[in-house]
């Protein structure tokens, strides 16, 4: 190291023994002086401590550097005098809490971290530590009102994405491009979360706003599996207009989403679709808005007794499967000449592969066709979307649904079938000097 290096680092432990120091030392504040293990200067201590550990471990010679001899010898010393003072306070206050001790053994950790590693980690562990310490109300709160039904389905979904996703195999199976194992799980997984999340937002945020952010952040991940989902409630009993107000804010999001994939990978095409998608999202949002506000139902429970129902989850997810494998083999008969055909087909179950696959060819088929294309699958996925909510849901949600879609497929046509000619009449009243920039 540089002859100054070994003293910033060393500053470093420092100060992340000072942050965490005040958070500890401020949950004590009260306590007189000799009355608590550990304050401000303690954490100091222990963060520099631990950097000088790094320090002598990097003078000495091998094998003793080569080990880390130092450091654990250090380490193990440190935590075994600090939890002994730990525990006589304990035992004198009847507390017996042991996050202090794990947090001076953590706070020692990053010191060494901070001399002998990635100072970035180092800095960005003693804030997560700081964050997860100042959280303690929060959490507790949470926990307390966590149910078994919630815990139970949150272990169940990260076995489902964290221990069945990654052993399944990648590679399609079938005709027609065939049909990934690991694609159709991880769909499972999706529709599970939407479901899972929607669940969490309504208990966070109440009934009604609860739908709508539900709605509106399901809507990055999968605008067709939260429509589906909300059809599923809606035969339920529950509120036929507040799903459909978080289908239809998931909707609004998703026209969102393809205009910022167009901006990003295409910007032309975003420029000729760009005010029809603009419009579109308006109004799908003015309906959802206009949804809960017409709802009238007294809303006192949570949107399922359970999170998700898995059954039901892999249902939908089957049939949303059938749609895309359908769609695949029509495109395939279609071959890639009818790439408009393909287009339309491919928005029946998804609409981002189709919008990346037409903004990397739109140097070859051209801007205008492209836009055509793309524009072609967002209306066939809000046409699946409909015809979805008239299979799988009640009639009230359905005919909401359907409402809305249709208000805004025709005033998004109808924008970007009126585009070229409002930009010729405006660029015919413009000077000539203003048309040449």
């Amino acid at each position: 190291m540089e002859s100054i290096e070994p003293f910033e680092r060393l500053g470093l432990a420092l100060a992340i023994g000072a942050v965490v120091g005040v958070e500890r030392h401020w949950r004590e504040r009260d306590e007189g002086a000799g009355k608590r293990t550990a304050g401000i200067r303690t954490f100091m201590i222990a963060g520099m401590l631990g950097g000088l550990s790094g320090l002598i471990e990097q003078a000495l010679a091998a094998p003793l550097a080569r080990y880390g001899l130092v450091v654990i010898a250090m380490f193990a010393i440190f935590s075994a005098i600090f939890a002994l003072y730990q525990y006589r306070e304990s035992n004198s206050e009847g507390n017996y809490s042991v996050t202090t001790v794990v947090t001076a053994m953590s706070t020692f950790a990053l010191g060494a971290l901070a001399v002998l590693g990635n100072v970035q980690l180092a800095a960005a562990g003693a804030v997560a530590l700081v964050a997860v310490l100042a959280s303690r109300e929060i959490l507790h709160r949470f926990v307390r009102a966590l149910s078994w039904n919630e815990l139970r389905s949150a272990i169940v979904f990260l076995a489902m994405a964290v221990i069945v996703l990654p052993i399944l195999p990648n590679a399609p199976l079938g005709p027609f491009g065939g049909i990934s194992p690991s694609g159709t799980w991880l769909l499972v997984v999706l529709l599970a979360g939407v479901s899972f999340l929607g669940y969490m937002a309504v208990r966070a945020f109440g009934r009604v706003r609860g739908e709508l952010v539900a709605g509106a952040v399901n809507g990055l991940v999968s605008s067709t599996a939260i429509a589906v989902e909300n059809a599923r409630l809606s035969v339920t009993g529950q509120s036929a207009a507040l799903l459909a107000a978080g289908a239809s804010a998931a909707n609004a999001t998703s026209y969102l989403k393809v205009l910022l994939y167009t901006a990003i990978l295409a910007p032309p095409i975003a420029g000729r679709l760009g005010v029809s998608l603009v419009v579109a999202c308006l109004v799908m949002a003015g309906f959802s808005l206009l949804f809960t506000q017409n709802d009238t139902a007294k809303h006192t429970g949570s949107r399922t007794q359970n999170p998700f129902e898995l059954l039901s989850v892999l249902k939908t997810a089957l049939l949303l499967v059938a749609v895309g494998f359908l769609a695949r083999a029509a495109a395939s008969w279609f071959g890639d000449s009818g790439l408009l055909v393909v287009s339309t087909l491919s928005g029946l179950a998804d609409i981002d592969a189709i919008t990346v696959t037409i903004a990397g060819m739109r140097d070859t088929i051209g801007v205008e066709f492209a836009a055509t294309a793309l524009g072609a699958a967002v209306i066939a996925n809000t046409v699946a979307k409909m015809a979805y909510a008239s299979v799988l849901g009640s009639r009230a949600y359905s005919v909401r649904l359907i409402l809305a879609s249709t208000a805004t497929l025709v005033a998004g046509i109808f924008v970007f079938e009126t585009m070229p000619m409002m930009i010729s009449l405006v660029m015919e009243y413009l000077p000539d000097g203003v048309q040449g920039l």
